[in-house]
């Protein structure tokens, strides 16, 4: 004759109903895992959408200042930046290198490229990978261009290219120990300028500068 806990530990081991439970359970890490997992890849996709985005409508927007370029212009083109970075805090983790590149118009051993001018926007601590404003000027230090190796960009005779490098500094959102996402995005964009005849840059409104 079975006792009452024979007979319940008989029944406990032919019991099935817990067995999705259990499975759940099991599961459950891996899913938590994959889920917020997606959403770190998400945003860090995100992340360089963004910041390639900026580099490419800087560029753009301070070409199309014509005949001249002004510090208002400057002040308008970081606005914009700043409205397309808002959403990542770009103005706190990021950072923009704005450079006016042209002839220096020199002859013979020192004509080049020059930094004519060069602005910058955002706290992160990064300084501009190929010189700062007046580089070139008196020398061909810059004869190549601006750019990384095998693609270095130069401006034509009577004109400038607005070169722009755009740094983020991006922080994981979940398991940030552990994730190698961690770092710095980098993006670079060129533009010519359109019809513009003066490629000095002027502060008729006596702004503060945006240097470098």
């Amino acid at each position: 004759m079975k006792t009452l806990l024979q007979a319940m530990h008989q029944d406990l081991r032919a019991s099935s109903s817990g067995i999705a439970v259990i499975e759940f359970a099991l599961a459950m890490p891996l899913l938590i895992l994959m889920t917020f997992g997606g959403l770190e890849l998400a945003n860090f996709v995100l992340a360089h959408m963004r910041i390639s985005q900026i580099a490419i409508t800087v560029a753009d927007n301070a070409g199309r200042a014509r005949t001249g370029i002004d510090e208002s212009n400057i002040y308008e083109v970081f606005a914009g930046a700043n409205l397309i970075g808002e959403s990542i805090d770009f103005a706190n983790n990021g950072r923009i290198v704005l450079s006016s590149l042209q002839p220096n118009g020199l002859i013979d051993a020192n004509a080049g490229q020059m930094i004519n001018w060069q602005r910058c926007y955002g706290r992160l601590a990064v300084s501009p990978s190929y010189g700062r404003e007046g580089a070139g000027r008196t020398d061909a230090s810059l004869s190549a261009g601006m750019g990384s190796n095998g693609n270095k960009i130069t401006s034509a005779s009577g004109t400038a290219v607005m070169f722009v490098e755009v740094t983020y500094r991006y922080e994981p959102a979940f398991f940030s120990a552990i994730s190698n996402l961690a770092g710095n995005i980098r993006y670079e964009s060129a533009f010519n300028v359109r019809e513009r005849t003066n490629q000095n840059i002027t502060n008729t409104q006596r702004l503060t500068v945006n240097s470098c």
